[in-house]
């Protein structure tokens, strides 16, 4: 692919250059996750849903239409965010937040009812789709069930009240509290059986195929632990965890957040770091995760897009050229809510904000680029030794990489500026590309 795709291949697989000398193996493992991933992730794709945005219904039977077309595009799980009521006690905006909870057992009727969403699980299963639910297991709304049946369960002050949720963001060190919502007192037996029950539910009462976990890291990994090996009992499951700590994906989580890359990407788009900075990512990593774990790469999601930015407030014009490094580097690439549309908006958090889906401009692209994955091996989601190497380019504002894999390699090359460059990589002739150009071998 050369900012767009060479001749009406998908993508041309090249023998490997005499680049050896130039290119370093790269370590990104440290031990071996004793998870078992579902034979179904390894090369898939992830897409995040906002039931209440996407169509001027905000129902799941309105969204169920959109399935074939984001099955075209290449989506293979389906991430719905919260589906469960939302406490009105203390709510924020007018219809409050996703993640303040008022009963872990229900449906919230703005969006339909449970056999709304069984049909969805139903007809996404049917279509080839995997679907994980957005779970907050922290904490809940004021009006929570819970709150009446078993008052016991929550964190309190000093004082003895309920109050706020409060905790320190790790990527800031500031002091966070939200007020909508109150904490639960994972120090208690009986809160985390209540917890993996609720789960349980769902996997039982509409055949879904795992969770992604709301703010995974303020729990214990002991929890976390105990909740997948009780849910695998039932049926295999896929977890993603809000977090990034390596202990999280020894037995618990297939999959946690690569936020290190995702803020790399959006200082590289500003002008703030260069390819060189991308590089340290894998030849000097933060944090090293056990062999055949999972990360999550993306350039936007419900979080980043409401609070910190739309795509063209984070990458400009080279928003096409972030989610290429997104989709090829190791990771399951995310795709949220109208990406495929290049909508330019922040959307409401607490209110109804229908997507502006438009003609679909970046749906032919998603579609390109994720369809990569399918065809080649090298391109796995899994960190594993020898998978990746990165090519020196002489010009830190060129990214380039190769995967490989048994009998499959790829060659990613990334102008990572708006300006024309021409590189000469090792064994090759001069590449050229445009501002925010790309080249997939």
């Amino acid at each position: 692919m050369r900012n767009g795709w060479i001749g009406c291949t998908l993508a041309l697989v090249l023998a490997a250059s005499p680049a050896a000398a130039r290119a370093q193996q790269l370590p990104l493992t440290d031990g071996v996750s004793q998870v078992r991933h579902p034979h179904w992730a390894k090369s898939a794709t992830i897409y995040e849903v906002n039931i209440r945005q996407y169509t001027p219904e905000g129902t799941f039977r309105a969204f169920e239409r959109h399935l074939p077309r984001l099955r075209k595009m290449g989506v293979d799980v389906l991430w719905i965010m919260p589906i469960n009521p939302i406490s009105k006690k203390m709510r924020k905006g007018s219809l409050g937040s996703y993640y303040a909870v008022s009963d872990y057992s229900a449906v919230n009727p703005e969006y339909g009812t449970l056999a709304d969403f069984q049909h969805l699980v139903d007809t996404a299963h049917k279509q080839g789709f995997k679907v994980i639910l957005d779970w907050v297991a922290n904490h809940t709304g004021w009006d929570n069930v819970w709150v009446e049946q078993h008052p016991d369960w929550y964190k309190r002050n000093a004082a003895g009240e309920l109050e706020g949720y409060n905790y320190t963001d790790l990527s800031t060190g500031k002091k966070e509290v939200w007020a909508d919502v109150i904490g639960l007192d994972y120090s208690k037996p009986a809160v985390r059986q209540g917890m993996i029950e609720a789960m349980s539910y769902w996997v039982r009462t509409a055949n879904i195929d795992g969770f992604r976990c709301d703010v995974a890291w303020t729990l214990p990994v002991e929890f976390w632990n105990d909740a997948r090996a009780k849910l695998d009992a039932i049926k295999p499951v896929f977890l993603l965890a809000e977090a990034d700590t390596p202990e999280m994906q020894q037995q618990a989580f297939d999959m946690t957040y690569d936020w290190v890359l995702f803020h790399k990407l959006v200082d590289v788009a500003k002008g703030k770091a260069n390819a060189r900075d991308l590089g340290k990512l894998y030849t000097d990593p933060p944090r090293r995760y056990p062999a055949g774990s999972y990360r999550m790469t993306f350039t936007s999601n419900h979080d980043e897009n409401s609070w910190n930015g739309t795509e063209r407030e984070l990458y400009g014009d080279g928003a096409d050229a972030m989610a290429v490094l997104a989709a090829t580097l190791p990771g399951m690439p995310l795709v949220y809510s109208g990406q495929e549309s290049a909508f330019d908006r922040r959307l409401k958090f607490f209110d109804k904000d229908q997507i502006d889906w438009g003609n679909y401009s970046r749906a032919g692209f998603y579609r390109r680029l994720l369809a990569l994955k399918k065809h080649h091996p090298s391109l796995t989601n899994s960190h594993e030794p020898g998978n990746l190497e990165l090519i020196e380019t002489g010009n830190d504002k060129v990214f380039a990489f190769r995967r490989t894999a048994p009998g499959d390699k790829v060659r990613v090359v990334v102008n990572l500026s708006a300006s024309p460059v021409k590189v000469t990589l090792p064994g090759n002739k001069g590449i050229s590309l445009k501002g925010w150009g790309w080249q997939i071998d």
